[in-house]
This record gives C-alpha cells, sequence and structure tokens, in this order.
C-alpha cells in the first residue's frame, strides 16, 4: 500500500502552477492597465492630448499639453491555509487539491475584489480630473462638459418596465444607448476620444444577467407582442460587446460599459512584487507545535482609477 504523504514542494508546485495557469484571465485584465511598481506610492501622470491637424496659415501653432495626475499606493495582500499532517496522510491528492484549488482562486479574484471596490465607490472617489471617477461634470481643456453617469434622464432607454428585471430587448436598447454615448466624448483638445471605439465590456449585477446573454446573442427579441431584430446584432459588423457579471455587485439597477480596445482604459492594476509562496512545513516548529503545515500567498500590490472616460456606469429606472 502506498503511504507517500505530498511534500511541501509538490504543494508549493501545486500553488504555483495553478497562479500560472490563470495568469492574466478575466474581466479585470480587460478594463485595466497593467503596471510595475518599485515603491511604496507610484505617481501616474497623464499628458492631454496631442492637438489635432491644421492647416498651415501663419506659422505654426504651437499648445503646450494639460497634465494631471493621481497616486497608487501599493498594499501588501496575503492568504493562508492550514493543512494537518493526518490530511496529508490519509487523503492524498484529491482533499488537498480542493485545498490548494481554493487558495489559487482567492488569489486570482485579488484583482476582481479590488476593481469591484472602485466601481462601487466611483460616484464618491476623485479621479484623474478631480471629479468623482463616474460623474456628470468631466470637463479637461476644451472637452466640453461631459458625463460618464447615465439615467433615464440622459436616455428614455435607460427607464424600463421593472429597473431590477430589465427584459432582453430592454437591456439591449439600454446598452445601444450606453455604446452610442461614448462616441460622444472629446478630449481636452476637442477632438473625439472614441473614433475608432470597437469592442466594448458589458458588466451586470447577477440578476441580470440572463437578459445580457440574451441581450447580445439572440437573433431576435420578444417585445411582449411580437418579436423584433436584435438591434445589438444587427450592428455586430460595427462592433462587439461581450458579457460579463460581477457576482460582487450588490446593486440591482446598475450596469457598466467599459471600452476595452483602446490604450487608455478605465483602472490601473499595479503590481510592487510577483506573488511569493511560503511555508511552515517538513521539520519547522509550526509542525511540532500543531502537527499541521501552513501554506501562504503574499503580494504587494493595489488598483486605481485610470480613463474615466473609457467607463460609463448607467442606472436603470
Amino acid at each position: 500500500m502506498d503511504q507517500s504523504v505530498l511534500t511541501s514542494r509538490d504543494i508549493i508546485g501545486m500553488i504555483d502552477n495553478g497562479i500560472e495557469m490563470s495568469k492574466d484571465t478575466g474581466w479585470p485584465f480587460q478594463v485595466g492597465m497593467e503596471f510595475g511598481s518599485n515603491q511604496a506610492t507610484e505617481k501616474y501622470k497623464v499628458i492631454g492630448a496631442s492637438p489635432a491637424m491644421r492647416e498651415w496659415i501663419g506659422g505654426r501653432s504651437v499648445k503646450s499639453l494639460r497634465t494631471a495626475g493621481i497616486d497608487v499606493v501599493n498594499k501588501r495582500f496575503e492568504s493562508t491555509i492550514i493543512i494537518g499532517k493526518d490530511d496529508l496522510r490519509r487523503d492524498k491528492t484529491g482533499f488537498i487539491n480542493i485545498r490548494i484549488s481554493q487558495l489559487v482562486d482567492r488569489f486570482v479574484q485579488h484583482w476582481a475584489k479590488l476593481l469591484t471596490t472602485l466601481r462601487t465607490s466611483g460616484t464618491a472617489t476623485a479621479c484623474l480630473d478631480g471629479q468623482y471617477f463616474y460623474s456628470a461634470s468631466h470637463s479637461w481643456g476644451d472637452s466640453g462638459t461631459l458625463s460618464n453617469l447615465l439615467t433615464s434622464s440622459d436616455y428614455s432607454d435607460l427607464n424600463v418596465d421593472t429597473a431590477a428585471n430589465p427584459t432582453a430587448i430592454e437591456l439591449a436598447k439600454a446598452i445601444l444607448k450606453v455604446v452610442q454615448h461614448f462616441y460622444s466624448f472629446k478630449d481636452d483638445q476637442g477632438e473625439p476620444i472614441h473614433e475608432n471605439a470597437r469592442k466594448f465590456l458589458v458588466q451586470v449585477p447577477v440578476n441580470m444577467y440572463a437578459a445580457l446573454i440574451q441581450a447580445l446573442s439572440s437573433n431576435f427579441l420578444s417585445t411582449g407582442t411580437g418579436a423584433v431584430d436584435n438591434p445589438v446584432l444587427v450592428g455586430k459588423s460595427e462592433f462587439q460587446i461581450l458579457p460579463s457579471v460581477n457576482p460582487r455587485l450588490s446593486t440591482t439597477t446598475e450596469f457598466y460599459v467599459d471600452r476595452i480596445d483602446g490604450v487608455e482604459k478605465s483602472f490601473i492594476l499595479q503590481n510592487e512584487t510577483e506573488p511569493e509562496i511560503t511555508n511552515k512545513a517538513e521539520g519547522s516548529d509550526f509542525e511540532h507545535d500543531n502537527y499541521a503545515h501552513e501554506y501562504g500567498i503574499t503580494v504587494s500590490r493595489n488598483a486605481g482609477y485610470g480613463f474615466w472616460s473609457s467607463s460609463i456606469k448607467a442606472t436603470l429606472s
């Protein structure tokens, strides 16, 4: 009978392989810009847009580039588990694999947790231009006053029969209005920001997910009195809209749309260190005192607000 027991080297290898296989996956890497860090706080200085081409009349027209900035402070995060030596001896791999997978999942899900906190606090936290990240009063240079916080007062298609339970056709129309709104944004030089935008991510809470999938995939949608061509799919040759459900959202009437094919993205993903895997295992005082092993993942990182113009929050009513 095989009495072999998984060693700390085996378990650390399982953790490391799980992290590597899941690296850079999930919606945070679609809406976020990754940056390395080598100090406690990174200062991100954003430079305004270059001026548009103009006819050469009376010499060159030189314009200074505007600047703005935001600080992102690194924080240390950890997740640690204890595995009893009896579990190691009796279970071999089945139970241990589950425990290790859960530890890896926690690490992989961490960016989603950080970005969801930024999303939900975005109507009360300042970003690059000094306004709240989601605000109806953004303005920079010659941009005019712009809003990435939409309600039914902006577009009637955000007014639906039941805000917490929109139908697929209602959600499809609401999403199209939000995508349309992106094209109205101008930079500090008064030029369109999203003129070449073609790919968007729609993120909804759990209660809207079924309607979202139908709104983005069904050829025909019911209006209650008949069926019509899906307006989202009619325009699929012009743009692509991807679905995302976020179980961490507590709202039931709000959804988010992010442009994901531009260089300017909604959030900053800042890494100071790669994940560090440590243990108290064979031969340690911890093993002697507790008849168990301890394994942990530690990382120094944080998330911050990037470009508000790449993200829109919409509220149904």
